[in-house]
């Protein structure tokens, strides 16, 4: 599909290891004339780690998009029914934010454009990382898999020996999913070999 002028949200929660895979995307994004509206978490607008500063990550994503982030609920909020996106994309996607998702807990402003998505019966993509997608977080996982509206980047194991539970989308592929989920079809296959 073509995504010249789609309306594309774009949610980070704090994989802060992710935030470099999913640049890239991001800016295919917007080399394919969508408008990438920029959603974060409260942990990627304030906290600082080893994988960089909150401020330059910040600075990075609003360069790529040309867009202030959104960065509260009340912003996040009219992305429902007063300004609705096409498709919302969550990547990275951490394993407590997909627990929470998955329980219908919307308390940071990615989850809330994601709810509001769906609400308006348009598709929500998700690029997973998290260390427990095989352990606890499993079922979070497969009942967002069984959810309407609902789309995955394909996603594998990134250390099946030191950390066998882990699975991290590859986020290569994230142009591809959005393109198919607005067609209503999820990208194939789901699972695939991972690489760093």
């Amino acid at each position: 599909m073509d995504l010249k002028g789609k309306r594309i949200g774009f949610g980070v929660t704090g994989s802060h290891c992710t935030y470099e895979a999913v640049f890239g995307p991001m800016e295919q994004l917007m080399e394919l004339d969508a408008e990438v509206v920029p959603v974060v978490t409260y942990t990627v607008m304030n906290v600082d780690t080893k994988f960089g500063k909150a401020k330059d990550h910040i600075e990075r994503i609003e360069s790529i998009t040309g867009k202030k982030v959104i960065s509260t609920m009340p912003e996040a909020e009219p992305l429902g029914p007063q300004n609705p996106l096409d498709c919302m994309v969550i990547a990275p996607l951490t394993g407590n934010s997909m627990s929470k998702f998955a329980n219908a807990q919307t308390d940071s402003p990615p989850l809330m454009a994601a709810k509001a998505t769906i609400r308006n019966g348009s598709p929500v993509v998700l690029g997973i990382s998290t260390n427990d997608a095989l352990g606890l977080n499993g079922v979070n996982l497969m009942r967002l898999m069984a959810s309407k509206h609902i789309y995955f980047v394909p996603y594998g194991q990134d250390d099946p020996y030191k950390k066998p539970n882990s699975l991290v989308a590859n986020m290569e592929l994230l142009s591809d999913t959005v393109s198919l989920a607005l067609e209503g079809k999820q990208l194939q296959p789901i699972l695939v070999p991972f690489s760093k």
